[in-house]
């Protein structure tokens, strides 16, 4: 099939070799003209044949806003437009919505699987209707990874990018174990090759996984990660799998405690910890240091 494609930077453009090394067409369009393969979306949406398939790859909020905008200025009725960027799923609503007012319609795709996916494929959970979802099939079937696994319809529009979005709230309590794990084996002067402890339990434990091999060629970069700074940021997919818990009346303690985290990285001096220090000093006669 033919596909269009918005967005060529680090997911968009290994996407577009996937698709194309599948046996379809694409043609790109990114603001970078190195990358382009048109020179503009209305000469994009000109390439394709009718019924036309437009996936967008740009930051979710404003800028998947202009996009969506503009291309329900430029498609007909019968195409369909994807989102594959990480937008909040309540914009999904407000997008599909707004397509459909032109008989244009519309899929929501969540995307994992970061600079490893032109090899390994891409995890996809989409949401949308039924017969949207038929026209760009054949497009997920080239960036889902081999075998049975890998790609679901996981409901109505808006469903994609929620399941996205907790799979990201996961992804952070699981990246946080691993931290906290790994910081404690550092602290420990019994342990005395904490990147090889990683290593032994890439087989044959209960938490070896693809997080864990990706730590461990972490180490073998910087054994002691000493190059890098303690700074992490977050996603907004991770506070808006807590506001969602929020909403739902759902408890998260783990996810919610992973996203805090976060934030203390932010820190180079903390306040909390000086108001900490202090009140052990008045109660206990606790040392504390001065800058």
């Amino acid at each position: 099939m033919q596909l269009g494609l918005i967005g060529l930077g680090k997911m968009g453009g290994n996407m577009r070799e996937r698709i194309r090394r599948a046996g379809h067409t694409v043609i790109g369009y990114d603001r970078n003209p190195d990358l382009a393969d048109v020179d503009s979306v209305e000469q994009l949406v000109a390439s394709l044949e009718a019924p036309r398939v437009v996936w967008v790859m740009v930051p979710a909020g404003g800028p998947t806003q202009e996009t969506v905008e503009h291309l329900a200025e430029l498609l007909s009725p019968g195409d369909v437009v994807v989102d594959g960027g990480n937008s909040r799923w309540t914009d999904d609503v407000k997008h599909a919505e707004q397509l459909a007012e032109k008989g244009i319609g519309f899929v929501d795709c969540g995307v994992s699987g970061g600079v490893w996916g032109l090899e390994n494929g891409y995890a996809l959970m989409y949401g949308g209707a039924a017969e949207h979802v038929a026209k760009v099939q054949p497009v997920f079937d080239a960036l889902k990874p081999e075998g049975e696994f890998g790609s679901v319809h996981a409901g109505k529009v808006g469903a994609g990018h929620f399941a996205k979005m907790v799979h990201n709230g996961i992804e952070y309590a699981m990246m946080q174990a691993f931290a906290e794990g790994w910081e404690l084996l550092e602290a420990a002067p019994e342990v005395t090759d904490v990147r090889e402890v990683f290593r032994s339990w890439q087989e044959g434990t209960v938490i070896r996984s693809w997080l864990l091999d990706l730590a461990v060629r972490a180490l073998d970069d910087d054994e002691h990660l000493a190059k890098l700074k303690g700074w992490a940021a977050d996603s907004g997919e991770g506070r808006w799998t807590v506001e969602a818990a929020i909403d739902h009346a759902v408890p998260l303690p783990a996810i919610t405690a992973s996203l805090f985290a976060r934030f203390a990285s932010r820190q180079e001096d903390s306040p909390q910890m000086k108001m900490i220090a202090a009140l052990r000093n008045q109660f206990g006669g606790h040392a504390v240091e001065s800058k």
